[in-house]
């Protein structure tokens, strides 16, 4: 067994609530309850129905699932294929550098519900995911070398489920083998013109991991060497790496470092509407002549530098271009889900604006990571230059969304599927999540039709 896969074995198999400071505990909660609420927004988007489609019929075997919202009982690979769909439909959950954490929680959702666990330890098989997530992003630095995110997701949601059915190092190792061997995606689900795939590709390698753990704790061996081995990760993309310790070694937890969005679009995507709804307040967008922003390069290449971000065609496109999110929020304020419906994201009066419009790379903001800064010059037709700077714009790990925040975001969500007084309810119960008996019994307080 290679150092990384033992490494993040022993970890998986061996913590429990017990090992979680306070700070974790709340903002693994936190980041359950935002999760929660982005799928309750998009409950009813195609994806899920696709889903819901192709597992129409199926019996759950031994390892069952359970639809959020819905109630449906599946197998737990269907179900949280289709958690999944949902938390991840809108680009509004949470993000760590290298991707999205709370993309591996729908199988554990699924599978949770189905069994008898209560909140403490789901929490903890939660925190194992967003732990060994972040650390193989920060390491390994996959996106940055072309390939997705979905490689961690696999792995992380292979471990946490490890974790909630209590295998051993050795099984759950196996499960981490075969997923890491199994799971390098391309990162061209990210690039050009976009298409509903980017929302659903980690979802299906959040499903894959669960299989991986499945097929572990049924006796299934995989390589113990999928990292540091020949042919293996290091050999063929990475070159060797080490992860930061766990902390229960010592090391720092980041579950709370794990940033939440206040807006519902690509995370280099937020300063990009506060640099907007600034500008708004003193400009028309006939007063503009030009609008250059200034970005560190990830940035640059992420959102604006691909000629279909100038002319999106598709919700995904829009929520991952510059020009069309900075023209949307100054000409029509505050960024909701329904900013990317088609008829907005086509609209032909917008494309003027985001025509004025040049994404420059800055080398001082490059160096200024992880500071997220962004900064904009509007030049106006008189010959006016109109400037601002957004610094860790709300949601940044330096400058986290509240309790109250995460509340309203919930809420906005929440409310128009549940109701009110049920969104109320549900949030009371969230929050106290850790002092759950069942959380298959608090998950279902959110679907849609109560028995």
């Amino acid at each position: 067994m290679d150092n990384i896969t033992k490494k993040i074995a022993a970890y998986a198999s061996s913590l429990s609530f017990n090992n979680l400071d306070e700070a974790t505990r709340h903002a693994a909660t936190q980041r359950l309850i935002d999760a929660l609420g982005c799928g309750l927004g998009a409950h009813d988007c195609e994806p899920a129905q696709m889903g819901k489609r192709l597992s129409a019929g199926e019996t759950p075997g031994k390892y069952a699932g359970r639809v959020l919202f819905h109630g449906d009982r599946l197998g737990a690979e269907s179900a949280g294929f289709i958690n999944t769909t949902m938390i991840r439909n809108f680009d509004f959950n949470d993000r760590y550098p290298g991707g999205h954490p709370s993309d591996a929680l729908g199988p554990l959702i699924a599978l949770a519900s189905t069994m008898n666990v209560d909140g403490k330890r789901f929490l903890a098989a939660m925190t194992v995911m967003y732990e060994i997530f972040a650390r193989l992003a920060d390491a390994a630095q996959l996106s940055r070398r072309g390939w997705d995110q979905g490689f961690g997701i696999s792995i992380s949601a292979a471990a946490g489920v490890c974790n909630l059915l209590g295998l051993p190092l050795e099984t759950t190792a196996n499960a981490i083998g075969i997923a890491a061997s199994s799971s390098v995606p391309l990162r061209v689900t990210r690039s050009g013109e976009l298409t509903p795939w980017k929302s659903v590709a980690t979802a299906y390698a959040a499903r894959n991991g669960l299989f991986a753990a499945c097929l572990a704790a049924e006796g299934m061996v995989g390589p113990g060497h999928a990292f540091e081995g020949r042919a293996g990760l290091f050999e063929n993309i990475t070159g060797p790496f080490t992860l930061v310790d766990f902390p229960t070694e010592g090391g720092p937890s980041l579950v709370p470092r794990v940033q939440l969005k206040y807006w519902p679009v690509e995370t280099n995507g937020q300063p990009v509407i506060w640099a907007a709804l600034d500008l708004r307040r003193t400009l028309k967008a006939s007063d503009v002549q030009a609008i250059d922003v200034f970005a560190n390069k990830f940035t640059w290449f992420e959102i604006g530098s691909e000629p279909e971000k100038w002319d999106p065609q598709t919700r995904e496109t829009a929520d991952h271009s510059l020009p069309y999110i900075f023209a949307r929020a100054f000409v029509d304020g505050p960024i909701t889900t329904h900013a990317f419906t088609d008829d907005k994201v086509r609209d032909p009066a917008i494309r003027p604006l985001m025509g004025k419009l040049k994404v420059i790379v800055d080398d001082a903001l490059e160096a200024m990571l992880p500071r997220m800064v962004l900064r904009v010059t509007a030049t106006t037709t008189d010959g006016r230059e109109h400037k601002v700077e957004i610094v860790d714009p709300l949601g940044h790990p330096d400058n986290p969304m509240q309790d109250k925040d995460i509340e309203e975001k919930f809420s906005a969500m929440a409310e128009p599927v549940l109701g009110v007084e049920r969104c109320r309810q549900a949030l009371a119960a969230l929050w106290q999540a850790r002092d759950a008996g069942s959380v298959g019994r608090l998950f279902a307080m959110l679907d849609l039709k109560r028995p």
